[in-house]
């Protein structure tokens, strides 16, 4: 069986769905509360390449962050998103899948499935 990691935060209406599905189906990921323990930056970049998505792409644009740190500004490099993804992870879009060398943003929660071996 394909290990399974949730990257989570509890107080997320999408994120508490995505575990739900996953438990329902008798699956019990590894969860990181990645508020508390924020991924490296080489994490944050092997997410995003199994993500298939770009820093901006993973971005929360709604944040409080997001505005105060103009992160809007396209003339940020791809590291520069990152390193502030790892300074403020409440900038990072939940939840995340990841199952082997896959992984899939939650949003909606069913997306989760997708990536189930």
């Amino acid at each position: 069986m394909t290990e399974l990691t949730l990257y989570h935060n509890p107080r997320c209406s999408k994120s508490r769905g995505a575990l739900e599905l996953l438990e329902a189906r008798g699956l019990a990921p590894t969860i990181v509360r990645y508020l508390e323990t924020p991924p490296s930056a080489a994490e944050l970049r092997d997410l995003l390449a199994k993500l298939g998505l770009s820093a901006r792409q993973l971005l929360r644009s709604g944040e409080d962050e997001y505005k105060e740190l103009n992160l809007a500004d396209s003339g940020l490099s791809e590291e520069q998103l990152i390193a502030a993804m790892v300074a403020h992870p409440k900038l990072i879009e939940r939840p995340i899948l990841i199952a082997g060398d896959k992984a899939v943003v939650g949003r909606p929660p069913e997306r989760v499935l997708e990536i189930l071996p």
